[in-house]
């Protein structure tokens, strides 16, 4: 499966007997996945059949989806709740009597859910389904646009992610072959400190002291850092090689390589090593920022 980034455009029009429309479409980041739609006056009926279609295509994101239509001939007539209207005109007079609130406007009370509606100037049943029908259509066609420029980024995206895993690998790796991990460097610098301490306090005991070093050396021990973070190279050159919805799974591992870097850092016993992990950290914090944008 290929990768998808969750940021698209796309737009897609129709023409039906009497009407032209257009929808278009955008998506971004998201959690999860959001569709959320500006339909004309009418066409409510349509709001679940379409997200249906963003859910039937996507796993992830936040979807807007506007659809601009236009009629030739009939118009749909305004319908006013009569009683509706009454009632919260009356409310809003009252909370500006209380407690000082400004003047309800006719605009305002109009746009609120059920006082105005539109009566639909499709004469039949037939006719409405034909024309919600070309509705659909379009959609899909849009949506398909929407899917293609995805599919497009996430291509992008998927290159640049496997340089910044190949960064990280190169940074490992360089880690793991510095001289400050070789046995007899490790041995020396040792040496050197338990020397250095019992020159300042003779009195301390050198036995104690070499157990404490070499607690110490063990301690600061990157093999299991080095280990984890080829692990979760390998894992995530899998995960990008076949692709589909990864970006949780990627942004997982994300954090694992930060946490495996920033303990690279705090038990490097080397100025060389220290500057590797600062830069390994520094290449995880730009692949997760890419992340963020995969589905």
């Amino acid at each position: 499966m290929a990768l998808q980034s969750m940021t698209g455009f796309a737009r897609a029009t129709g023409v039906h007997p009497g009407s032209t429309f257009a929808w278009e479409l955008k998506s971004v980041n998201g959690k999860g996945l959001e569709v959320r739609l500006r339909l004309p006056a009418g066409l409510e009926r349509i709001e679940q059949p379409a997200k249906q279609a963003f859910q039937k295509r996507f796993s992830r994101g936040q979807f807007y989806a506007a659809l601009n239509l236009s009629r030739q001939g009939a118009e749909a007539a305004p319908i006013v709740n009569q009683a509706l209207l009454g009632n919260v005109a009356a409310l809003a007079k009252r909370l500006e009597e209380e407690f000082g609130l400004a003047p309800a406007r006719a605009d305002g009370l109009l746009a609120l859910r059920g006082v105005l509606e539109f009566a639909d100037p499709l004469a039949t049943e037939e006719e409405a389904a034909a024309f919600d029908t070309a509705i659909m259509a379009a959609l899909d066609e849009a949506l398909t646009g929407l899917e293609k420029a995805r599919l497009e980024e996430g291509a992008a995206l998927g290159l640049l992610l496997l340089g910044h895993v190949g960064e990280i690998e190169a940074l490992t790796l360089k880690a793991e072959a510095d001289p400050s991990r070789e046995p007899q460097t490790i041995r020396a610098k040792l040496a050197e400190q338990v020397r250095l301490a019992m020159d300042a306090m003779p009195t301390l005991d050198e036995g104690r002291l070499n157990m404490e070093a070499a607690f110490l050396a063990t301690k600061a021990d990157i093999r299991e850092e080095i280990d984890r973070l080829k692990t979760h190279v390998a894992a995530a050159r899998s995960l990008l090689g076949n692709g589909g919805p990864i970006g949780r799974k990627l942004d997982f591992l994300s954090q694992e390589f930060i946490r495996e870097s920033n303990t690279l850092c705090s038990k490097s016993n080397a100025v060389a090593v220290t500057a590797i992990g600062l830069e390994l950290k520094a290449v995880v914090d730009r692949f997760r920022e890419q992340v963020q944008n995969l589905e």
